[in-house]
Order: structure tokens, then C-alpha cells, then sequence
């Protein structure tokens, strides 16, 4: 016979009360919170953060659908504040001019001018062409003219400096008419650098090329995105004009609207890929940060390949998705917002197929409340089987 006071049964006792304590202890292990400790967390006296809750229902979805925005002069990134005025044929440090000059009669710049001069060359009725090609403008921004001299043309476009020479030529020409172009022009250009298929430094023209005509031109994007595509809601375009830079994403940038610049000489624009990605964590069946891959992404895509919620420890009516939500003011801060869908709810997956992801979007799916007693269980389990066993053990050698 078993005494009461044995050392198995005085094992079995302490373990049970360790147990019993273990039982209302809120430190077992767990992925993360319930869907009640979730909800409890934005209620307004402990929830310091401001954070809203919202059902994924009909009126929600609604409300986070993307419209369309028809009118081209509604601007839909910081672009269009930098909108100005402003020439690309002006002539700066740096640019190369050809510069051709007619003269009548006796002619300065002629071929064999000042060789000879014959009865054809003091016909007054005979226009006679002279180039001076290849003429640099230096970083003072000046070219030297000659019987002209100095003349300072940067800043000015290539009509108001063939005037200046025109002006420098009276009285040692006869009747001069000059012609200056840009033969060459690194003043009147902007500069694509980053992942542009081809950058580099492009001429602008009198045409007046746009921010998306220079990305054409510089043939679009490269390279694919993890997830195999090459989409413009991956690129950031950083734009910087003067002292200012501004960041917008490509896909924001429509055609002829007012976010499409029309460019200036200077421009800078720099293609970066910034790979939209969401994190899926708690009793999930696969925890996981994912790009998007596509260029939009269902709430429901992601929750599958996530693998779904864990059948053995998931609460299903509790998938949330955590996100900072613009404010109504758009110089306000993001707000802290949380988004509970219950896919106990048929209607739930026609819904989720309507809610866009954002870009570092967390989707959590909650523990059942059923997990804290199941995993108590195998706590237990695991201390008393070892002790039980000794206990029988015992038993049984008392009993011999």
C-alpha cells in the first residue's frame, strides 16, 4: 500500500498547485494578442495612440476604393508645385555654338577674306557666308568673338546673342547678319540617373519634353521586381529642381496633367525601386514579409499566401490588418487604423477581394481563446508524465 506521505505523491501535489498557478498566468506562450486584448487596446482610456477600429464590411470597402481622378489638373503628387516658367534654349557654361555670319562686300569672315580683294568681293549685291564653328562657351559663361571680342552670352538665348555680335560688327562689316545655334548644349539638359534602362544626360528641345517623355526616352524602368514584374507602383520618382527635391511614385504621374512636368535645364531625376511589401504575423500559416509582385493586391490574395489562418490555433471571425490611415487634412499625421474581417462571414471573401493592400500594410491573425487552456494542457502534460510515471512505478514496488 501507497503511503500518503510519499515523496511521488508529495511530487504530484506540487505539481498540480505549479499548475494551477500556471493557470492564471498571462505569460504562456503565444503569437499575440486575442481578438479581445486587440480590441480592448483601443478603447480611449488606455488607447494613447489614437488608434481606430473599423469592421470590413459593404461601407468600409466603399470608402477605401480608389476613384479615378479624371481632371488632369487635380494634382495627385507634390510635383505640381514646382511648376514654372522657363526656356530650354539659353546658353550656358558648357555649351558649344556655331555661329554663321553673311556679310556684303568686302567680307571679315569669308573664306580667303583679307587673301584678296577682287570686284566680286566689293559687290554690294552679293551675300557672302563665314562660320566660325566649334565656339565654346567657357564657365564664365563667354565667347570670344573676332573684331568683336569678349561677349558674355550665358543666360541669353542664341537670337539675342547673335544680336550682340551683329551690334559688335557695325562699322567693321558691311550690313552683317548673324545666325547662332546650339551646336552642342549641356546647360539645356536634364540628367536620368538610377533605374532608367538607359541614363544619362538628355538634350531638352524646343518641343518641350515632359518628365514622362525624358523616362521614355531614357527607356522606362529595369529590372523585374521580386515578384517577377516591373510595375511603376514600385518606382519612386525623385525629383529635384534647384534647391528642391520632391519624391512621388511613378504610377501617380499621369500624361499631360499637372504632375507630368514640363521640364527645365538642370532637371534632375532619379528612378528608385522602393518594392511595395505587407508582413503577416500571429497564427497565420506561414509568417512572412511579401512583396507585392503585381501591381495591386487583394486583401484576400495576401491572406492566402499566407497559407490562411492556422487551422489548429487561429480565430477565424479575427483576421486584422493594421495600417497608418491618412487623416481628413493631408499635412496632418497618419492615423493608427485597424481593420477586423470575420471570415466566419461568407460575405467576408467577396469583400476582402475588393480591399486594396498598401505598402507596409500588417496583417495579424488573432489566436483563439481556446489556445490558452489547450497549451496549459500540454504543459502539464509534459511535467506530469514523467512523475506520473515514477509515481506508478513506485506504487508498483510498494506493492511487491
Amino acid at each position: 500500500m501507497v503511503k500518503s506521505n510519499s515523496p511521488a505523491q508529495r511530487m504530484v501535489a506540487l505539481l498540480t498547485a505549479s499548475s494551477l498557478s500556471l493557470a492564471g498566468c498571462a505569460s504562456l506562450p503565444s503569437s499575440g494578442p486575442t481578438a479581445k486584448q486587440v480590441v480592448r487596446e483601443t478603447q480611449p482610456d488606455i488607447n494613447a495612440m489614437g488608434m481606430r477600429i473599423f469592421d470590413v464590411d459593404a461601407g468600409t470597402v466603399a470608402g477605401l476604393e480608389a476613384r479615378p481622378v479624371e481632371d488632369p489638373n487635380t494634382p495627385l503628387t507634390p510635383l505640381a508645385a514646382l511648376a514654372r516658367a522657363g526656356r530650354v534654349d539659353v546658353i550656358g557654361p558648357g555649351d558649344t555654338l556655331q555661329v554663321s555670319i553673311f556679310e556684303v562686300g568686302a567680307s571679315l569672315f569669308a573664306p580667303g577674306a583679307g587673301l584678296q580683294i577682287s570686284e566680286s568681293a566689293m559687290d554690294t549685291a552679293a551675300a557672302r557666308r563665314g562660320a566660325v564653328s566649334g565656339m565654346a562657351v567657357d564657365e564664365e559663361g563667354t565667347i570670344s568673338v573676332p573684331y568683336v571680342g569678349r561677349l558674355v552670352v550665358a543666360g541669353k538665348t542664341p537670337n539675342e546673342a547673335a544680336a550682340m555680335i551683329e551690334a559688335g560688327l557695325k562699322g567693321k562689316s558691311q550690313s552683317p547678319q548673324v545666325v547662332v545655334s546650339l551646336a552642342q548644349s549641356r546647360a539645356s539638359t536634364v540628367l536620368v540617373s538610377g533605374q532608367a534602362r538607359n541614363p544619362g544626360r538628355y538634350q531638352l528641345s524646343g518641343a518641350r519634353e515632359t518628365l514622362l517623355d525624358i523616362v521614355a526616352d531614357a527607356g522606362g524602368t529595369t529590372g523585374a521586381t521580386a515578384g517577377g514584374g516591373d510595375n511603376p507602383e514600385d518606382i519612386l520618382v525623385r525629383f529635384t529642381r534647384g534647391t528642391t527635391t520632391v519624391h512621388a511614385l511613378l504610377s501617380d504621374i499621369r500624361s499631360h496633367s499637372v504632375d507630368d512636368l514640363v521640364l527645365l535645364p538642370r532637371d534632375r531625376i532619379e528612378l528608385i525601386r522602393q518594392e511595395r511589401s505587407y508582413t503577416v504575423f500571429g497564427a497565420a500559416g506561414r509568417l512572412d514579409q511579401r512583396p507585392f509582385g503585381a501591381p495591386s493586391v487583394s486583401l484576400a490574395e495576401a491572406i492566402a499566401r499566407a497559407g490562411g489562418p492556422a487551422d489548429n490555433l487561429a480565430d477565424p471571425t479575427a483576421v486584422f490588418l493594421f495600417r497608418y490611415a491618412p487623416g481628413q487634412d493631408p499635412k496632418s499625421n497618419p492615423i493608427p487604423t485597424i481593420y477586423r474581417l470575420n471570415l466566419m462571414k461568407p460575405s467576408s471573401y467577396f469583400l476582402a477581394q475588393r480591399f486594396a493592400m498598401r505598402d507596409k500594410d500588417v496583417i495579424y491573425v488573432a489566436n483563439a481563446s481556446a489556445n490558452s487552456a489547450a497549451k496549459l494542457v500540454q504543459i502539464i502534460n509534459l511535467l506530469f508524465s514523467p512523475v506520473t510515471a515514477a509515481a506508478v512505478t513506485v506504487a508498483t514496488v510498494n506493492r511487491k
